[in-house]
């Protein structure tokens, strides 16, 4: 099971996040984000994909951006097309493509981006992309019948830990957890102390029971 913290655009926060090796690193580039990174780049080390978040930006900005931050990965929030992520992955980055769900979302659109993403990530449905601590009905992810794996997002937090045991059972590719706002302070960033206790306690109750 795959660790992402997304959100993360200070610097010193970043290299705390770090400290605890998740998988994934996201940042957000979405400049009406109140987490938009701006131009923070640190180095991490190779085992953590360094991922910019984007949301409907012009594919040239996510290319200037992916050579700018050195981007293993990105992940799209917005509406782009299978052609759109074609191309990013065409170029040797890899794709999340991210879907807002409620309890009327078609999964069926979902077998036109199999081919030309590396991951799906399921998030709650909002006005905004993304970071808004609310979860959709996991139960709803019973209608995905495509093999791809996915990312589970949506204001999960250690009091999701039980939850998302129980959607571990339901026989899903469940790649990962991204989490985001659930652990942040007044300011916007990450708790790592919360951050850390939640990767132990859930990797043990994966692995252990």
């Amino acid at each position: 099971m795959k660790f992402k913290v997304c959100g993360l655009f200070n610097e010193e926060n970043i290299n705390k996040v770090a400290e605890l090796n998740p998988d994934y690193i996201g940042q957000i580039f979405w400049e009406k984000s109140v987490r938009y990174v701006n131009n923070v780049s640190p180095k991490l080390k190779k085992e953590i994909k360094k991922t910019g978040v984007f949301f409907n930006s012009k594919i040239d900005e996510v290319f200037d951006r992916i050579n700018e931050h050195n981007l293993a990965c990105v992940q799209l929030h917005g509406e782009e097309s299978p052609q759109y992520c074609e191309n990013i992955i065409d170029r040797g980055t890899q794709v999340i493509k991210s879907f807002r769900i409620d309890d009327d979302f078609d999964f069926s659109v979902l077998k036109n981006y199999e081919k030309y993403c590396d991951l799906f990530l399921f998030d709650s449905k909002s006005k905004l992309p993304g970071g808004t601590g609310k979860s959709f009905n996991w139960k709803n992810l019973k209608k995905y019948k495509l093999k791809k794996e996915f990312f589970i997002s949506g204001g999960i937090g250690l009091h999701s830990i039980e939850s998302l045991i129980e959607l571990f059972k339901m026989d899903l590719p469940v790649y990962g957890v991204d989490v985001n706002s659930k652990f942040e302070d007044k300011n916007y960033l990450k708790k790592t102390d919360e951050l850390k206790t939640f990767i132990e306690i859930l990797k043990y109750e994966i692995y252990n029971r």
